[in-house]
């Protein structure tokens, strides 16, 4: 799924894509005790049961409303009241993020949480109104081919031999400005952009201060197993994505993958294929075994309604995604204000998703904007847009 807040990725979209890509209308939902609901959840509060909408409102109305200053179990109890919190907002934010609400810290939230004003809410209720516009990604595109890898790989290929591969960093020599390789082989630089995770950075650095290596240490994240499965059935629906609050299911989302588009199929025969994502996370406080993983994922699809219980499984595939959501914890930007600044005298510039580790410029629209304004920074001197370190 591809959406931007930036010109220069757009630019990078259309320069390599161009027009081989769909456009999307974002057709989302959650599946809560056999109902879909569309996405957002809190806007569209008319689909529960009749006691589940009155719990919700009427938490809505006495919220008192949260503030930044709070950790993010609190500060989804002040803004959305116990019944949003109770029915949806806590049980789904625990599997995505894998982690205790009251570690994390709600300073994150901006566009990634829709925050309703209850007046909306009671509108949208007593007048039978969908609200599912919220949000950046409300439309997005896709690459016909390839996925959105395909971005990446077409951009590689322009770049020739100045792309190298399969080379693995296992020191970084900060006051010497050498990297040296896995295969033995080292490098100078003059200024390092690394997009590895800071955490391993801080690792691979050679006379790491203690102070730095207790930050990074200090950082968590969180795994998410991505189970592919296809089916030789034909591709139903309209739903693009659909989030699953509840315990009885494994993954906290699935992506209706041959709807982005039929290349996501053998030979994009969707009147013979159809294809699902499944996402699960784990961590310390949410173990879960990668062996059982498939297997539960098969059994949730079958349990929400997506697939019959008879449908064919053409391919099942597993994906450990070791580092997928740099968690925003309570401490993560007292550990970040210890690590970014030494990492720039030094002329390191950690960017990027788990470079930054920032969650709410973890997108790849944030990604590519990062890479530009640091280049920019180096060639020209110019300053960066999103990170200020």
């Amino acid at each position: 799924m591809v959406f931007s807040h930036y010109g220069e990725f757009d630019a990078l979209f259309d320069e390599v894509i161009g027009d081989d890509a769909y456009d999307h209308e974002r057709s989302s939902y959650i599946h809560l005790d056999g109902r879909w609901i569309p996405y957002p959840f809190q806007n569209n509060l008319r689909y529960l049961a009749p006691e589940g909408v009155h719990e919700c409102l009427l938490g809505l109305i006495e919220a008192p409303g949260g503030s930044a200053d709070l950790d993010f179990a609190s500060w989804i109890d002040a803004t959305f009241g116990p019944g949003v919190a109770r029915i949806f907002m806590r049980p789904y934010n625990f599997k995505v993020w894998a982690t205790p609400l009251e570690r994390m810290s709600s300073t994150w939230i901006a566009e990634r949480v829709s925050v309703v004003d209850y007046r909306r809410a009671l509108r949208n209720v007593v007048f039978e109104l969908d609200d599912v516009g919220w949000g950046p990604n409300n439309r997005f595109r896709f690459p016909k081919t390839g996925g959105t890898g395909e971005i990446y790989r077409r951009l590689a290929e322009r770049l020739g031999d100045q792309v190298v591969f399969e080379k693995e960093v296992v020191a970084v020599d900060a006051g010497e400005h050498l990297l040296t390789f896995a295969d033995g082989t080292a490098e100078e630089y003059a200024a390092l952009v690394s997009t590895m995770p800071i955490d391993r950075l801080v690792e691979n650095l050679r006379d790491c201060p203690t102070e730095l290596r207790m930050a990074a240490q200090a950082l968590e994240h969180t795994g998410v197993f991505v189970v592919g499965v296809g089916y030789e059935r034909p591709l139903e629906g309209d739903r693009s994505w659909m989030y699953f609050p509840e315990s009885s299911t494994p993954f906290y989302r699935v992506t209706n993958f041959a709807k982005y588009s039929p290349d996501n199929v053998p030979q994009g025969e969707t009147t013979r294929f159809s294809s699902f994502l499944t996402e699960t996370s784990y961590s310390r406080y949410k173990p879960e075994r990668a062996e059982a993983v498939a297997e539960a994922a098969v059994a949730g699809l079958v349990n929400v309604g997506l697939v019959e219980p008879d449908a064919d499984v053409a391919s099942v595939h597993l994906i450990d995604v070791e580092y997928a959501y740099p968690v925003p914890t309570l401490n993560r930007d007292r550990a970040l204000q210890v690590i970014q600044p030494w990492l720039a005298e030094r002329e390191i510039y950690s960017r990027g998703r788990f470079g930054s580790w920032r969650y709410e410029i973890g997108n790849m629209d944030h990604a590519v904007k990062m890479g530009v304004d640091a280049a920019r920074r180096l060639l020209q001197g110019s300053a960066e847009d999103i990170v200020s370190a």
